[in-house]
């Protein structure tokens, strides 16, 4: 299993280190991390043969990112990764069982995928971001990783109105090239979300982050019926986005976003 960590502390924030599980244990506290913040606080039915813990099957062929609060030695945030090598084990990449990604097919060998990401709550900060997108900078680079792929959920507490009109704005100005359009199994249905005159949505900070270091939409959102939520499905080149994400870079990026 791939392995590594460093740290990224300031003078006011706790010292948090990012790392690779390297044990059951390790997995165990991501998956537990992961349950708190998708079932308790976002209400998500997730389907997992142990309750407490947020497991699927493809848990154990991923590698897991994980920030750790080094003075409790508490994790406090994740990254779920999925390389090409094992997404081949697994049948395909996380992202298939929601998108048609047919047209993505001659990237596959170059991809990665990210997911289940999710930040304690007492660490929602920029710091632990910018400490985790320190680890997924250094993964891509050891793995040569060109593409990083994955979905951004936007809650759909209010039924999916706010969901379809941030999904409206990101579609104006970051919308793939046609021939990377991928396209959701079950779909948001977009039109019937359409109202007149509705204020525009606030787009998720992450979401945010992600097209400032140069990601596309890819096509319309999947509605996700275990985590009642609209997933895009968005895919920064790398090469850029390894070069934005240094870590003084991370910091102003995530400053004057979060």
């Amino acid at each position: 299993m791939f392995q590594i960590e460093k740290n990224l502390a300031t003078p006011k924030q706790p010292r948090l280190v990012f790392q690779y599980a390297r044990s059951e244990a390790d997995i165990r506290a991501v998956q537990k991390l992961r349950w708190r913040v998708f079932a308790e606080e976002m209400g998500a039915c997730l389907n997992s043969p142990e309750p407490g813990l947020d497991i699927d099957r493809f848990d154990a062929l991923c590698d897991h990112l994980l920030a750790r609060d080094t003075r409790t030695n508490e994790v406090v945030g994740t990254y779920r990764i999925l390389n090409a090598n094992q997404a081949e084990k697994a049948g395909g990449f996380y992202s298939d069982t929601e998108f048609d990604l047919t047209r993505l097919s001659h990237l596959r060998d170059r991809v990665m995928e990210v997911g289940r990401a999710c930040v304690h709550p007492d660490y929602r900060s920029g710091a632990t971001i910018a400490v985790l997108w320190s680890g997924l900078a250094d993964y891509i680079k050891s793995h040569q990783v060109q593409y990083l792929m994955g979905c951004a959920s936007i809650s759909m507490i209010d039924g999916g109105y706010a969901a379809a009109n941030i999904y409206r704005q990101l579609a104006d100005n970051h919308l793939a090239p046609i021939e990377w359009r991928v396209f959701p199994k079950c779909a948001l249905p977009l039109e019937r979300l359409e109202v007149a005159g509705l204020v525009k949505a606030e787009v998720p900070p992450l979401i945010k982050a992600y097209l400032r270091v140069g990601a596309y939409v890819c096509g319309e959102p999947a509605w996700d019926p275990d985590f009642n939520t609209a997933d895009v499905y968005g895919s920064p080149l790398l090469t850029p986005f390894y070069e934005a994400i240094g870590c003084r870079k991370i910091t102003v990026i995530l400053r004057k976003i979060l």
